[in-house]
């Protein structure tokens, strides 16, 4: 028996027992205006040519809040997200006015994460500390490079010296929780110059770094204008020696691209990756909610386009559908097995109401292959590097 036929006989057995638990309630509000749209991004962002509608904006973020609070179920917040776009644009008074009414609304956890993406070209050291007396304790900062030379390819509209200073006014204002954001394989870079950029990171000493390889997506310039990438094998090896790098600089690899100081991994984002909860609110915005009296986890999307979202004739929530049960254990594994130390098999039955029996002789198979660790949902060192190849078990 082939291991697709193997894998199709048994989704056919998939069923969705019962949610009895619900799990962890994070919030992601996304606020869609940049100053530039960049040639590689594919998020839903849109450049602004004078102004964009601060306060309409943050008036429908908690409309669209207050219309999804019937899927909090008695759930404090354990993180927040604030992501764009480029988020740090708004005054912040403006933030300070949304956290509060979000608070109001949801009661927040007990030290409760709450991040903010930033650009170095929006730092200011008065608007940042305002931003941290406001309750945001968590920077993600979009450096992408610390040289002129591909800041430039990128089309970023910070400079290398912005760039620089970043992290550095971060720290002034209070914050020492912030991660910096770096990409590799950029057009025409060497294994040196990849290596001088985390080398500068390491230097400011941040709690997190998420470090991760330029693709091209379509719907981007890039994709219609390519530029000219490294080979993949020197971009295999950039990837291999920035593990080591960071490792022996006391990060931890704790997922596939994110590399933490010890106790200070993104709560928000791993979340995610156990399979959690969480509203989304804002322009394009993407939500998963668990539904104990309906027995299903659902999908949620908002309008994509700002006009459209901050129409008062249209429903901010544009779909709403349920994740359908075969497609449970894969859409668990995609997110669970990014971690490096995994999640336990008890875990995927909480998070799904799917009984591990069906699936026990696909993790047999990875087990017998080498590809996954026994007794726990964590791959090997070699199902790591594999990880696609791990996850088309799972498909149906």
């Amino acid at each position: 028996m082939t291991a697709n036929k193997e894998t199709n006989i048994i989704a056919t057995n998939i069923r969705a027992t019962s949610l009895k638990n619900l799990p962890p309630l994070s919030l992601y509000i996304h606020i869609p205006w940049c100053i530039k749209k960049c040639p590689y991004c594919d998020f839903n962002s849109h450049a602004f040519e004078k102004s964009f509608p601060e306060k309409e904006y943050i008036n429908a973020l908690l409309e669209d809040l207050q219309m999804d609070l019937h899927y909090v179920q008695g759930r404090t917040l354990q993180s927040i997200f604030i992501g764009g776009g480029t988020p740090s644009l708004f005054s912040p008074e403006s933030l300070s006015n949304l956290l509060s009414s979000i608070n109001s609304l949801i009661p927040f956890a007990e030290g409760i994460e709450i991040t903010l993406e930033a650009n170095p070209g929006t730092f200011e050291q008065n608007k940042f500390s305002e931003f941290r007396a406001a309750g945001i304790n968590r920077l993600s900062i979009g450096i992408q490079s610390f040289q002129t030379e591909f800041l430039k390819k990128l089309g970023r509209v910070h400079t290398d010296q912005e760039a620089l200073l970043a992290p550095e006014i971060a720290l002034q204002a209070g914050f020492d929780n912030f991660n910096l954001d770096l990409m590799f394989g950029l057009p025409d870079q060497t294994s040196e110059q990849a290596r001088a950029d985390l080398m500068q990171a390491v230097k400011f000493n941040p709690s997190h770094i998420s470090w991760y390889q330029l693709t091209i997506e379509p719907n981007t310039v890039f994709y219609s204008k390519p530029p000219t990438l490294p080979a993949s094998s020197l971009i295999e090896s950039m990837h291999e020696e920035g593990i080591k790098l960071l490792e022996s600089e006391s990060f931890d690899r704790y997922e596939i691209s994110a590399f933490s100081k010890s106790g200070k991994p993104a709560r928000h984002n791993i979340n995610y990756w156990q399979f959690g909860d969480y509203l989304g609110i804002g322009a394009g915005a993407h939500g998963k909610i668990s539904l104990l009296n309906k027995n299903k986890i659902m999908r949620t999307r908002k309008n994509r386009q700002p006009q459209a979202y901050l129409d008062p004739h249209k429903d901010y929530l544009a779909d709403i559908t349920p994740i359908p049960e075969q497609d449970l254990v894969l859409e668990f594994m995609m997110n669970a097995l990014r971690l490096r130390d995994g999640v336990t098999e008890k875990l995927l039955h909480e998070r799904t109401g799917i009984e591990l029996q069906p699936v026990t002789s696909i993790l047999e198979k990875l087990r017998n292959e080498g590809l996954l660790k026994t007794d726990t949902l964590c791959t090997t060192s070699k199902g790591y590097n594999l990880l696609n190849t791990v996850l088309q078990a799972f498909m149906n």
